[in-house]
């Protein structure tokens, strides 16, 4: 069972990386952060969904293994706009 969101999923990863920084480019505004606690495909979605509501993000994508989150969006989102996002799907940011 995944103790992080009490799913019925069996896994073990390890999820610890180091957060990056926020860029721009012609596809938008990008920003990385580290996601710690998720430990299988329902963790990544619970965070994907509570950060593509966040005004302007146009993709997520996370990197189970790592924790890595990309965030990309039409103009720089606040970073505490994404901590509050993962923070209520059940996780913390590094």
């Amino acid at each position: 069972m995944c103790t992080a969101c009490s799913c019925s999923t069996d896994t073990t990863t390890d999820t610890t990386a180091d957060a990056g920084t926020g860029s721009s480019t012609s596809a938008g505004e990008v920003s990385q952060y580290t996601v710690i606690g998720m430990t299988c495909g329902h963790c990544v979605s619970s965070v994907t969904e509570e950060i593509q509501q966040i005004d302007g993000v146009r993709d997520v994508a996370v990197d189970l293994t790592t924790g890595a989150v990309t965030v990309t969006a039409d103009q720089p989102v606040p970073a505490d706009a994404v901590t509050t996002a993962v923070r209520e799907a059940g996780y913390q940011v590094a």
